[in-house]
């Protein structure tokens, strides 16, 4: 099987399009369309459904599309393996994180890490759900839970609170509650159903102070993304629980001296068991280490 047809096919079902995958691959999407005719002719098989809103993998295509993305993902490991026989850190390295703590936190360390070892090439993948580090989406991932793949390694970071936070501008028009029953004067924003969060009682703040089998708060916001949460609580629409990693040195935001706290959750760095003795990988675990050992959560 051609080597470079195999790497088209890749790229255009990962992508849906010829179009989108020949952007990947900065090929035209004629070059595409032939490389993936002359691929289905060697092997005498359709490998996409073609109609007028993308491309749909056959059932032969989905078989060769598991193999291929299992073999490119064997590539890109002993590619690393050997990248790291160098005697500095060196090479691509792929960081997934949730959508609070890439943006808001990594986001602003990562400088000093890439100056300290400016021969790795740092890739920021920021989004909540949760990339396969074992076919190579990522090469490390600091997740909210604890993970429980066999083939992962794991280090616990750290434990990170929440609180209740609000605009000094919405306390000033509404006053500052400090017992959780004088939440049911307020505005409150919360996470959106959807939101993917590993942390119990995200959205603790409906229900806190509540006497049992009393109907919780109704939200005036509900948002699946801890970012924009921050924003809309900093505009002075509303009370917001924030994580402090999140919202912690913003002084565009108060932290409400209630008489409780919201949920507590664990931070961890995960990597898979290949990239153990990854030179990458160790430095830049050794880099959080040290950096949220200065930060005061």
């Amino acid at each position: 099987m051609d080597w470079d047809k195999l790497r088209v096919f890749h790229a255009v079902a990962e992508a849906g399009s010829f179009t989108h995958a020949g952007e990947t691959l900065g090929l035209s999407q004629s070059t595409i369309s032939r490389q993936i005719a002359a691929l289905e002719h060697d092997l005498r098989t359709a490998l996409f459904h073609r109609h007028a809103r993308g491309l749909i993998l056959t059932e032969q295509g989905e078989l060769l599309f598991r193999t291929a993305h299992e073999v490119f993902a064997k590539v890109a490991m002993t590619e690393a393996m050997l990248t790291d026989s160098a005697e500095r850190p060196r090479g691509e390295l792929k960081v997934t994180a949730t959508v609070g703590i890439g943006t808001t936190w990594l986001a602003k360390h990562v400088r000093e890490f890439i100056e300290l070892y400016p021969e790795v090439r740092v890739t920021m993948l920021v989004e909540d759900r949760e990339l396969d580090l074992s076919m190579r989406q990522a090469d490390v991932a600091i997740r909210l839970r604890e993970p429980t793949q066999p083939d992962l390694i794991k280090r616990r970071l750290m434990t990170m609170h929440s609180h209740a936070y609000a605009a000094p501008a919405y306390l000033k028009q509404h006053g500052t509650p400090r017992v959780a029953a004088d939440l049911d004067k307020h505005r409150i924003l919360v996470y959106g159903e959807a939101a993917p969060s590993p942390i119990a009682d995200t959205n603790w703040l409906l229900a806190v102070g509540k006497a049992a089998g009393e109907e919780p708060r109704v939200p005036v916001l509900q948002l699946n993304n801890v970012y924009g949460l921050m924003i809309a609580c900093e505009s002075g629409l509303g009370i917001a629980s924030l994580p402090d990693y999140v919202a912690q040195g913003n002084k565009r935001l108060v932290q409400l001296p209630l008489d409780i706290q919201g949920p507590t959750f664990d931070t961890f760095f995960v990597y898979p068991e290949e990239l153990r003795n990854s030179k990458r990988v160790n430095v830049f675990r050794d880099f959080l280490v040290r950096k949220l050992a200065e930060w005061r959560f």
